[in-house]
């Protein structure tokens, strides 16, 4: 593309006001995220990660989340693992730290959600599911067609990482993709959140060349300074945040907007459902 058609791109996307008003969210397309909802993570430097809790998805996952997150046990901890166009990873890197007596270190495997109903359906599916969507509260959905349904390893979306039992991911130890999206994953790990704030501290941060990508030194994991659940938090320092819903026609005009873009763009008619911008925007 030359250096013109680059610097023009912005004007010829431009859409008419009528245009617009068909896919850019309305103010009542806007819901708040509930502060129990919320995870904030500091890192070392004065960074902030903040990721959104699935608790309607993997409500025992979830649970022990907000159970560890209250007993303190991530704090001094460590994001200790990042491989290249894989997953960031956090948590207790000797992966041998007692989990607090009343957080159970077993959970009945959280891979499927009751359904596949998503507010508004993606045209074509890749090749990981038979069907795919967002819901109407804004999650990347895939089926199989007969009815079950999982959240999408997406950019962002954070997942669970266990041993070989099915049962082992207790929630402890917490990865989100920083490259590629890790599809394959789905089915086979539980999601219980995606990063809504603060991506870039996790997918910024140096690749390790060991293997798996975890640091062979201490001294170059990152530090957690603390977790805490925003409801824990003084009010005044609870971030505050809203999603942009799906379930109306304007979310389903910015779906196949995304699916057949506006010329100069050259559209094919479909997206991967990770392709979709799930919107997330700060209250405070």
């Amino acid at each position: 593309m030359s250096i013109s058609l680059l610097a023009a791109l912005p004007l010829l996307l431009q859409a008419t006001p009528a245009a617009v008003a068909r896919y850019e969210a309305a103010a009542s397309d806007w819901r708040t995220i509930p502060d129990d909802e919320i995870l904030v993570m500091r890192l070392a430097g004065g960074r902030t990660v903040v990721v959104r809790l699935a608790a309607a998805y993997a409500p025992a996952h979830v649970a022990n989340i907000r159970a560890l997150a209250a007993a303190r046990w991530w704090d001094g901890e460590s994001v200790y693992r990042v491989q290249e166009n894989w997953v960031a990873q956090w948590g207790d890197a000797s992966e041998k730290k007692p989990l607090p007596a009343h957080v159970p270190a077993q959970v009945a495997p959280e891979f499927e959600i009751a359904r596949f109903a998503p507010a508004v359906s993606m045209t074509r599916s890749g090749p990981h599911a038979a069907v795919s969507g967002i819901t109407a509260d804004g999650w990347p959905v895939a089926g199989d067609g007969r009815g079950r349904g999982w959240l999408t390893h997406c950019y962002g979306m954070v997942g669970v990482a266990r041993d070989a039992d099915p049962r082992s991911g207790s929630g402890a130890e917490l990865f989100t993709p920083i490259g590629q999206s890790a599809r394959r994953l789905d089915r086979n790990y539980a999601v219980v959140g995606r990063v809504i704030a603060g991506m870039a501290h996790l997918s910024a941060l140096p690749r390790s060349d060991a293997p798996m990508g975890v640091y062979a030194e201490a001294a170059q994991r990152t530090p957690i300074v603390s977790v805490r659940l925003a409801s824990d938090l003084p009010p005044a320092e609870r971030p505050r945040f809203a999603y942009r819903a799906a379930d109306n026609p304007r979310f389903e005009a910015a779906v196949r907007r995304r699916e057949n873009p506006p010329p100069p763009m050259i559209g094919t008619g479909g997206a991967d459902v990770c392709e979709v911008p799930l919107e997330v925007r700060r209250l405070d």
